[in-house]
C-alpha cells in the first residue's frame, strides 16, 4: 500500500440483530441484541479489527411500522438510542469512527452540535453526524405534529439547521483554551465567537459550551438523493450513504454529485460517495444462494408487505393483489427517492408487489450480492474503479456472522488487490476517510483582518 493510492472505504452499517428483516429468526443471531450492549461492543471490535473506517447507526425517533401485526414479528421495536450507545462504543474501541443519524426535523441545533461535540472529544476525532430530514409520519406525532412538514420546507430547514450546528462547532478556535495557571487566563477572549445567528427557522445566539473538537468538526455525512437532497450534500456532506440497484444507476449519481461540487469551492476528493451493500457469502455460489434461501424462508408475509408499504411513502398497498404489480403510487412526501428506486425496480424486472418485498426484505433497496468472495470482490471493484463508489457501507444480513464472515473472506480479498488498507492511517475519522480538517470559519476571517491591519 502507498499513501497516493485510492483505496475503497468500508463503513459497518449496524442494526440489531441484522439487515434482513427476519434476521433475528437466524438460528445464529441473538434475538435480544437490541439492547444489548455486549452485542454492539462484539459488532465494533469486528469492524475494527478489520480496519473498517466507521461503524454507523441509523435511526428514527419513534416506532415507525404501525401494522401491530407486522410490528410483533419484527425485531425493530427496540434498541438504544444511536448517540449514547456510541459514547459507550467510544471507550472500548481506538480507532473506528462512530457515525450516528439524528434528524434535523426533530431537535434543536445547539442541543445536536453539543453532544456531537461531546462525542468527538470522547472519542478523540471519531464521531461522523448523518443528517436526515426523517420522513415518516410516526416520527411527527411524538413532537407535537398532526402531519410530518412538507418535503422542500424539510429541506430548506435542514440547510439553516446545519449552518447553525457548524457555526457552534466553530465557537472556539483551536487552543483557545489555555487553562494557564500562573496567569489566571482560563481561555483567550480573542478566541471565542458568539454566533448570534438570526435566521428563518432559528435563532441561536451561542456559543458552544464544548471546546473545538480533535477533528476541527464531527464528519457530516447525509443520505438524501433526491434533487434537493443531491444539492444540500454538494453544498454540506462530507460522506453521503446512498443506495443503488445498477451500476449504471450509480456511476450517473456519483458523478453528478461530484460535478456539483466545484460551485461551492469543493475538490471531488472532499465527498466519498458510499452506496449500501448487502452481501450473503457463501465459500461457492450454490452454498450462498442456500443462505439467501434459507432467509427468505423465516420472512413472514405480513411483514413482507408492510415493509415495502413503509418503504414506498406510508402508501396501503394491502388493498392490492399480491401477487399483481405494484400499483401506480402517489408522490408521497415521505423518502422521495427511495419511492422511485422500488417504483424502477418494480417495473424494470417485471415484480409483483410480493416478488418486491421478498427483494427488498434483506438490503431495503440497496445494492444485494449473493457469491464467494471473489466475485463479491470484484462486484466492489468494479463500482470502485469505474465511478460507481468511493467506498461501500456494509449491510450484513445477520449479526454477528455476517460481519464476521465479510470481514475475514472478502476484506482479505480486496487487501490482496490493494483496494483495502491493512493498518489505519490515523486515528481521526477524517484521517481514515481522507477528509481535510476544516478550518475554523472565525480564524479564517480574524486572519484576513489581521493582514489587512
Amino acid at each position: 500500500m502507498t499513501d497516493t493510492k485510492r483505496q475503497i472505504k468500508l463503513g459497518a452499517f449496524l442494526m440489531q440483530t441484522g439487515h434482513h428483516i427476519a434476521a433475528w429468526r437466524h438460528p445464529d443471531t441473538h434475538a435480544s441484541g437490541g439492547l444489548d450492549f455486549a452485542h454492539y461492543a462484539q459488532l465494533a471490535h469486528i469492524a475494527e479489527r478489520a480496519k473498517f473506517d466507521a461503524v454507523f447507526f441509523a435511526d428514527t425517533a419513534g416506532v415507525r411500522d404501525t401494522n401491530l401485526a407486522s410490528l410483533s414479528r419484527t425485531a425493530r421495536a427496540d434498541h438504544f438510542e444511536p448517540l449514547t450507545l456510541l459514547s459507550a462504543l467510544s471507550v472500548v474501541t481506538r480507532h473506528i469512527g462512530l457515525i450516528a443519524t439524528v434528524s434535523t426535523s426533530f431537535n434543536e441545533p445547539y442541543n445536536l452540535a453539543r453532544k456531537f461535540a461531546s462525542l468527538d472529544h470522547l472519542s478523540g476525532g471519531r464521531s461522523g453526524w448523518n443528517l436526515v430530514t426523517s420522513s415518516s409520519e410516526a416520527e411527527a406525532h411524538n413532537f407535537s405534529f398532526d402531519q410530518h412538514m412538507n418535503h422542500s420546507l424539510r429541506y430548506e430547514r435542514a440547510r439553516e439547521f446545519h449552518d447553525v450546528v457548524v457555526g457552534l462547532w466553530d465557537s472556539w478556535e483551536d487552543n483557545a483554551f489555555l487553562r494557564d495557571k500562573a496567569s489566571g487566563l482560563y481561555f483567550d477572549p480573542d478566541k471565542l465567537h458568539v454566533l448570534d445567528h438570526r435566521g428563518k427557522h432559528f435563532k441561536v445566539r451561542g456559543p458552544l459550551n464544548v471546546a473545538r473538537s480533535p477533528q476541527g468538526r464531527p464528519v457530516v455525512v447525509q443520505a438524501g438523493a433526491s434533487e434537493v437532497g443531491r444539492e444540500l450534500a454538494a453544498q454540506t456532506a462530507e460522506v453521503i450513504f446512498v443506495a443503488h440497484q445498477t451500476f449504471d444507476e450509480a456511476r450517473a449519481f456519483y458523478r453528478d454529485l461530484k460535478s456539483r461540487l466545484a460551485k461551492y469551492g469543493r475538490q471531488p476528493d472532499h465527498l466519498q460517495i458510499m452506496p449500501g451493500v448487502f452481501p450473503v457469502i457463501g465459500r461457492t455460489q450454490e452454498e450462498a444462494n442456500e443462505k439467501f434461501e434459507a432467509l427468505q424462508a423465516l420472512i413472514h408475509p405480513t411483514v413482507g408487505l408492510s415493509l415495502l408499504s413503509n418503504m414506498s411513502g406510508e402508501i396501503d398497498l394491502s388493498n392490492y393483489p399480491v401477487d399483481g404489480p405494484l400499483p401506480e403510487l402517489p408522490e408521497t412526501n415521505g423518502g422521495k427517492s427511495r419511492q422511485r428506486l422500488l417504483f424502477d425496480l418494480a417495473r424494470r424486472e417485471n415484480l409483483t408487489i410480493r416478488d418486491l418485498y421478498l427483494r427488498i426484505a434483506g438490503a431495503r433497496g440497496h445494492l444485494q450480492i449473493v457469491g464467494t468472495p471473489v466475485s463479491i470482490a470484484d462486484q466492489l471493484q468494479q463500482w470502485f474503479e469505474e465511478e460507481g463508489a468511493d467506498g461501500f457501507n456494509i449491510m450484513s444480513p445477520w449479526f454477528p456472522g455476517g460481519l464476521s464472515e465479510f470481514t475475514e473472506q472478502v476484506v482479505p480479498e480486496l487487501q490482496r488487490r490493494g483496494l483495502f488498507r491493512t493498518e489505519y492511517e490515523g486515528r481521526t475519522l477524517r484521517a481514515h476517510l481522507g477528509l481535510p480538517k476544516p478550518v475554523n470559519l472565525h480564524a479564517g476571517r480574524n486572519e484576513q483582518v489581521r493582514a489587512a491591519s
